[in-house]
């Protein structure tokens, strides 16, 4: 019985963020189509709602810990679910995302990804992905902010192996910027796929800054050991001791 009271309340979650979604986009619109500011106070007034929302109707309460950067930097982060998204870019004074491309064409979310100037990729070309990616994200550095990667790909599962990508590496090189790690525990209580949202604490931890200027195979390893690390630690807080499989 609580497994079904719990099941509805999520699935009435969700249908009453998405419905949310065009409502606060619309509203915001007419600022955000002239404005980066406006566009990016439309994306934190709905991060925000969802945040409110999720505490009360499905008991899931969010956490940034750590300090996150308010300068120029490069933020790799671990992905698990929609939710670290929303957590990330609120955090973020002036936060953009690599992005599949696919994204661009989606209602709402994609204009608004425009607005905020984020870099969208070709998945599937992975040579050519890589060259356009850092094409585009030197030609927007004029409000440089702090670029979001998520350095394995795409969202991973609890307990899930994934290899962290190279483009993580390249872009760390090519831009001579910080480092900020990121680890999360979000996709425990909020699942990668399925409506079933389990109450707890989700938590983004903004982890030691990584200077630039190391080697590209020694910071990646450093990287993909801390965030591993870390997120294993907080997905144990959030009731998940499996081990990552292959």
């Amino acid at each position: 019985m609580r497994y079904t009271i719990q099941w509805l309340r999520s699935l009435l979650f969700v249908i009453q963020i998405y419905t949310m979604m065009p409502i606060i986009g619309l509203a915001f619109a007419p600022w955000a189509l002239f404005s980066r500011t406006g566009a990016r106070a439309c994306c934190k007034t709905y991060s925000r709602w969802v945040f409110w929302s999720a505490s009360w109707m499905v008991g899931i309460r969010c956490e940034v810990r750590g300090t996150p950067p308010s300068g120029e930097a490069l933020i790799a982060a671990k992905h698990q679910s929609f939710l670290d998204i929303m957590m990330i870019f609120t955090a973020l004074p002036k936060a953009k995302f690599i992005v599949k491309k696919q994204i661009m064409y989606t209602p709402v979310i994609g204009q608004y990804a425009k607005r905020l100037g984020c870099v969208a990729v070709d998945r599937g070309k992975r040579g050519v992905a890589i060259e356009k990616m850092v094409r585009e994200v030197k030609a927007r550095h004029e409000d440089a902010g702090q670029l979001i990667i998520y350095s394995q790909g795409t969202r991973v599962a609890p307990g899930t192996k994934a290899p962290y990508k190279v483009g993580t590496g390249i872009l760390y090189g090519q831009l001579g910027q910080t480092c900020v790690p990121v680890a999360t525990n979000v996709g425990v209580l909020w699942p990668k796929r399925g409506i079933y949202l389990k109450p707890g604490v989700a938590v983004v931890e903004f982890m030691q800054p990584m200077p630039p200027g190391q080697d590209r195979t020694e910071f990646l390893a450093e990287l993909e050991r801390r965030v591993e690390e870390k997120s294993n630690v907080l997905m144990q807080e959030a009731g998940f001791d499996a081990l990552p499989t292959d």
